[in-house]
């Protein structure tokens, strides 16, 4: 958390508040807190947004619970789907001006100088920041953005349809990229929720036929409405089987955050398949045949999010018309309340935190 106080910082004019609400971790243990914390000052590099909307994803969830190996140290804010208006420029920012909408991404830094950033593959630098994770994120009223890689929304997308294309768009975008998708595919969705509505979206995109694999029938009922053209509930029928009777899958996407979908999904494919791994589990295991890898010839990719120039593209594709966003919106002291019902299933694809 930030301990600049507004007196460090004053400047003639300022309009922005010493304090501000946000959603904070004190503990993985413990719900998160909605209460006043100093409003962070931009430095050197860096903007100041105002928050007009933010995502839930489940990655934030997982941060609040402190799930996965590698935890962020409390006290934190989540959140990596932050939309808002630029509120102050710090020193040596010129790309972006009082005013501009941008979004604030999971990918809230990176070096530039190491070879994952210097061969197009800046989501895997080694140094990377992570909003909502690393550094503070968009659950507030205010977050501080990394003027280089905070993304610039195209004019006319509503704030809390860009929200979601922060991180479940740029996130399935990128992943149905490196699946390889083509016109002739099938594509096997697992995991119809805030990530997987898109996912669908992008392989139609590129041309692809989808299988959409869920546990519940109202958001395969969401997939049907965006163009599915199978759909298999996983709780009545096994997805393997009803997958591999359809020719199985040319590659399968893995939204769904258990082992078992990721083992569902290997099972799905045909020979030369790809299967893309993209939901993180708590139980970070799954079951890998190699007799059937080898044998098969298949390809396991992992993705993870996406450039700052996969960004841009998704959003030109929501501003041409090319996708739509299945959300609900709630206030940002529901938070607790919202995480529980993600964690449930209560939720069709996404939920945004409306801060306007």
């Amino acid at each position: 958390m930030s301990t600049s106080t507004l007196e460090e910082t004053a400047v003639a004019g300022a309009r922005t508040p010493a304090l501000m609400q946000a959603a904070v971790v004190h503990s993985f243990t413990e719900p998160l807190r909605f209460e006043q914390v100093e409003t962070p000052v931009p430095g050197t590099g860096e903007v100041l947004v105002r928050i007009e909307a933010s995502g839930l994803c489940h990655t934030d969830i997982h941060a609040a619970h402190g799930d996965w190996p590698v935890k962020p140290a409390p006290p934190f804010i989540p959140g990596h789907e932050g939309v808002g208006i630029v509120e102050r420029v710090g020193p040596g920012v010129t790309r972006l001006h009082e005013g501009d909408r941008v979004a604030v991404p999971w990918l809230g830094w990176a070096c530039g100088a190491c070879e994952a950033c210097a061969s197009g593959w800046e989501t895997l630098c080694p140094n990377a920041h992570y909003t909502g994770y690393t550094v503070n994120g968009g659950f507030a009223e205010y977050v501080i953005a990394d003027a280089a890689f905070a993304g610039l929304v195209p004019a006319g997308i509503d704030p809390l349809d860009a929200a979601p294309l922060t991180c479940a768009g740029v996130t399935t975008y990128k992943a149905v990229k490196v699946s390889g998708a083509r016109s002739s595919d099938l594509v096997a969705v697992f995991g119809i929720g805030g990530l997987g509505h898109l996912a669908m979206q992008y392989a139609q995109i590129a041309g692809a036929t989808v299988a959409a694999v869920d546990l519940r029938e109202s958001k395969l009922d969401v997939a049907k409405h965006l163009g599915a053209a199978y759909t298999v509930n996983a709780l009545t029928h096994d997805p393997a089987t009803e997958i591999q009777s359809m020719g199985g899958a040319d590659a399968a996407i893995v939204l769904a955050a258990t082992p078992l979908a990721c083992e569902q999904a290997f099972a799905s494919l045909k020979r030369n398949g790809t299967l893309v791994l993209v939901g993180l589990p708590k139980d970070n295991i799954m079951q890998l045949p190699i007799f059937e890898t080898v044998l098969r010839g298949i390809t396991i990719v992992g993705s993870l999010v996406g450039t700052r120039v996969d960004l841009t593209e998704t959003f030109d594709l929501h501003a041409a018309g090319r996708t739509t966003i299945v959300r609900e919106t709630r206030r940002l002291d529901q938070v607790n309340e919202a995480m529980s019902q993600v964690l449930h299933g209560d939720v069709d694809a996404r939920l945004v935190f409306d801060l306007r």
